[in-house]
């Protein structure tokens, strides 16, 4: 069922929906997080793909883990986003090897040990997974706020010739909205997953 937003603000919003998934109980999680697994990994760009990036969940966020594992299992190159330490605003992906350990970074998110020998830009993915906050059916995505997809994707504005990966938002159906409230810098989703369905794919 759709959140009502009669012109909510994106603060407000944002934090409507994170507590909506963060209600979510642990068994709740798991079962979102194999009937995602169940709704992607036989996906036509799921299969192609040989770079996807993906990402650790966090605040509630639906968890693309058995993706990641099965990509692995398949032969396929995994990515998980890495915070630049200067600019402070940027993310890149770097690949992940089965097994590695990771740390926190300052958001106290796991991620990889910075390597740029095994960082790969964006534009040279196949299949991008990105967690969000809202969503609507128009492939309208709302972020935490930090900006970091919609400054690493800004280039497929000035850029159109330049395709990149596919970008699915990932999510449980209780961050859907009737319509977001976007701004000029958000990067549009070819299409969104939830456990129980796929929306524009």
């Amino acid at each position: 069922m759709s959140i009502p937003t009669e012109q909510p603000t994106r603060h407000s919003l944002r934090r409507q929906l994170r507590e909506a998934r963060r209600a979510l109980s642990r068994l709740e999680q798991r079962q979102a997080s194999l009937g995602l697994y169940r709704q992607l990994a036989q996906h036509p760009n799921f299969r192609r793909a040989r770079h996807i990036a993906l990402y650790l969940p966090n605040d509630g966020e639906i968890d693309p883990q058995p993706l990641l594992r099965a990509a692995q299992r398949r032969g396929k190159h995994t990515y998980l986003p890495v915070l630049a330490s200067w600019p402070r605003t940027h993310m890149r992906m770097q690949r992940l090897l089965p097994g590695e350990r990771l740390q926190r970074n300052r958001f106290g998110i796991a991620e990889p040990r910075p390597n740029r020998a095994r960082q790969r830009p964006l534009w040279a993915l196949d299949l991008l997974l990105l967690p969000l906050v809202g969503f609507d059916e128009q492939g309208g995505r709302l972020g935490m706020g930090g900006g970091f997809y919609d400054r690493s994707l800004a280039y497929r504005q000035r850029r159109k010739r330049l395709l990149g990966p596919r970008l699915f938002g990932l999510a449980h159906e209780c961050q859907k909205v009737a319509c977001l409230p976007l701004a000029s810098w958000d990067v549009p989703l070819h299409g969104v997953i939830t456990a129980q369905r796929r929306y524009g794919c």
